[in-house]
């Protein structure tokens, strides 16, 4: 039962990684691994880890959407300047981007929908200043997610080890 524990735990800080990480399951996995020990170990004690690991998966599903969008429309972009940011997120993160000597993936995060974001916005408007002033409204949105997201994982992962660290020998 203890090499399960740590196991999940394990899998649980891969989670808090998720939560930077677009192509990792953050929260969800965090819960899916909650849930995991739930059914292995008749879920005793784990009423509080469960419904933080839940209302933490509803949260982080609703943040990514309201916080680029805020940061969006602080900045006074359009759904071109959002569309772009998509797509260079999507682009950055797969390495589309032209070749950067250092960082790969994870600056392709940050660059990706930074410029998908000024293109979309300057195709639309013609316009290079608002398309810079939006690309960098919907980057801060997306960071300010992004922050969001590693709080409420690594809270949920530390009131999991709170609650059941304490019962496993």
């Amino acid at each position: 039962m203890l090499i399960l524990y740590w196991t999940l735990v394990l899998v649980m800080i891969v989670g808090i990684a998720g939560a930077v990480l677009p192509a990792v399951p953050g929260v969800g996995l965090i819960a899916v691994a909650i849930a995991a020990w739930g059914f292995a170990n008749g879920f005793e004690g784990l009423g509080v880890p469960l419904v933080v690991a839940i209302v933490a998966l509803l949260v982080s599903t609703g943040i990514d959407f309201l916080a680029t969008y805020l940061g969006a429309k602080q900045a006074g972009a359009s759904i071109w300047g959002q569309v772009g940011a998509v797509v260079g997120l999507l682009l950055g993160f797969f390495g589309l981007l032209p070749a950067l000597p250092i960082g790969g993936p994870l600056l392709g995060i940050l660059l990706g929908p930074l410029l998908g974001a000024i293109v979309g916005e300057f195709l639309y408007r013609r316009d290079l200043r608002l398309a810079i002033r939006a690309g960098f409204g919907i980057l801060v949105g997306s960071l300010v997610g992004t922050l969001i997201h590693v709080i409420l994982a690594i809270a949920t992962v530390a009131v999991f080890l709170v609650t059941t660290l304490p019962t496993v020998t």
